[in-house]
């Protein structure tokens, strides 16, 4: 094994090609360890250090960031890190507003929930624990507090069992929850069925098609009770997934898509239907003031897609968003297609469908990037589009200011001033909504332009938006591309799925094991 100028990638590689000899997967690798030749751990954090936690989307890095900064944290116990410099890359809750943020956000107002509170009106949002951010902060315009006459149900997903053994995850519950909310009136309920992105992102085939098949029987449950209390439905979805089962190369699809999604308009009143125009996820919202006879805020510069809609005598809006149900092609590679889904089949001959840009410059991606579930809910809810933190970031990088940005550089020099180390944690992917190995990568640079060289990378492998199995490969490169940063000590010392240490269901359990390995250095030991 090489081990001049190395940087740690072929030792970290080989461990979890081992792990992958366990039977373990990136998504879920148990934590991996670096160890010196006495077998004690490298690279640990430790007082005085600083950490830059190099996620930047939201609901799956809060619990390890509590972990680290919450001076009340009741779930397990932690070592004393005092004084530690915790920076993270964009505000992904209220809670952390006093941390270092690299990238502040500008707070969204006038949503859709914004402007129906504003007017006096009712509304439910609903989703199992998987999404529930998503119909509520994101949906919400970066808000986590419910806005007045706002009431938010969240119902816990499925834990301790492969969700890809469950594709009807908490769906049931859901669609209870949904249909009570329909009972009670409310002038707007909008919902998540979380299933076609959860199980779109596992590689088995028959439990795509059964996913599909329980989401047509529950979205017929749920339209239905719409239908009779006089609900106008709006059907969409936020981006695609789930719609491609295979890869150009013919491997499983597991990501997201570029894909178009549908948008369906379904009125309780038959002689009253209308199909709406094309456009994209932005559009929504006005149109759903328009339908509720909501005056639309001149901030939404998205286009009302029913502009000679006439109102009924009811004026109360479901929008239910099929996440990562996109439209694909009709054949063998579409689990869509290949399901029994008679409710979906008849609500399509039926009503037909616009179809919705949901990825790209459309939602504030980059050109030709498939959409996530973040963008198209702050899409959906702000009724204009939203520049997403991607774009943001990498317009820093391109121009420069990503390099003199305050916040780096006074990590750099706090760990500097104190002889303490650098701590880089960050998502081994290329193009996860989440993180890209681009950052630590910029980061490691203007370390090394600082002449700050001990500094240690802790490396949370993807398995989502990266093909299952495709650690090692990157890892490799995280070698060649370090080595092109200048930096001689820096080192990549830890490994650990994204399933662990990125878990947004309340499983501090993980996030123990993710802490742990970091600070105490417990896993599995590699050399």
């Amino acid at each position: 094994m090489k081990t001049v100028n190395s940087h740690g990638g072929e030792r970290l590689a080989a461990a979890v090609n081992q792990a992958y000899a366990a039977g373990q997967t990136d998504y879920s690798m148990e934590p991996l360890v670096r160890v010196d030749e006495t077998g004690l751990p490298i690279g640990r954090i430790q007082q005085g250090d600083a950490v830059i936690f190099c996620c930047r989307r939201g609901e799956r890095e809060i619990e390890l960031t509590e972990a680290f900064t919450d001076p009340e944290f009741p779930h397990f116990e932690r070592v004393n890190l005092s004084p530690l410099d915790f920076i993270i890359l964009t505000l992904y809750h209220e809670k952390f507003k006093d941390l270092p943020v690299a990238f502040l956000p500008s707070r969204i107002e006038n949503t859709l929930a914004e402007t129906v509170s504003k007017a006096g009106l009712r509304q439910f949002h609903c989703s199992e624990s998987e999404k529930f951010a998503h119909v509520t902060f994101f949906l919400n315009g970066g808000n986590h507090q419910p806005f007045p006459a706002e009431d938010d149900k969240r119902l816990p997903s499925p834990k301790g069992v492969p969700f890809d053994q469950v594709p009807e995850l908490s769906l049931p519950q859901v669609a209870k929850e949904v249909v009570n909310a329909i009972h009670k009136n409310y002038d707007l309920i909008v919902t998540n069925f979380a299933n076609g992105d959860v199980i779109g992102h596992t590689a088995n085939r028959d439990a795509k098609i059964r996913c599909a098949e329980a989401v047509d029987r529950y979205l017929g449950e749920v339209v239905e009770a719409a239908r009779m209390a006089g609900y106008t439905t709006l059907i969409t979805a936020d981006h695609g997934n789930l719609e491609e089962l295979f890869t150009t190369e013919g491997k499983p699809h597991v990501s997201h898509t570029a894909n178009q999604v549908p948008l369906l308009l379904i009125q309780s009143q038959e002689n009253n239907q209308m199909k709406p125009a094309d456009g994209k996820l932005a559009d929504i919202a006005p149109t759903i003031l328009h339908l509720l006879g909501i005056e639309i805020p001149p901030s939404m510069t998205g286009v009302d897609l029913l502009p000679g809609f006439n109102h009924t005598q009811n004026r109360k809006v479901l929008l239910i968003i099929l996440d990562g149900w996109g439209i694909g092609m009709a054949g063998e590679t579409n689990p869509i297609f290949l399901a029994n889904t008679p409710v979906w089949d008849g609500l399509i001959e039926r009503y037909g469908f616009a179809r919705l840009d949901a990825s790209g410059e459309a939602v504030g991606l980059q050109s030709g990037k498939a959409g996530n579930s973040e963008a198209g809910h702050l899409n959906i809810g702000a009724g204009r589009v939203v520049l997403q933190d991607d774009v943001r970031l990498d317009n820093a990088l391109s121009d420069g200011s990503f390099y003199q940005n305050e916040i780096f550089l006074k990590a750099i020099n706090g760990v500097k001033e104190r002889k303490t180390r650098l701590h880089l944690i960050g998502l081994l992917t290329e193009k996860s909504s989440h993180g890209s190995i681009d950052y630590p990568l910029a980061l490691l640079k203007m370390a090394h332009e600082h002449e700050l060289d001990e500094v240690y990378i802790h490396l949370i492998f993807d398995g989502r938006s990266t093909e299952p199995g495709s650690a090692p490969a990157l890892l490799e490169k995280m070698e060649r591309l370090m080595a092109e940063t200048g930096s001689r000590k820096a080192q990549m010392v830890t490994g650990i799925g994204r399933g662990i240490a990125l878990d947004r269901d309340g499983n501090y359990a993980k996030i123990q094991k993710a802490y742990d390995a970091l600070v105490r250095g417990d896993g599995q030991h590699y050399r």
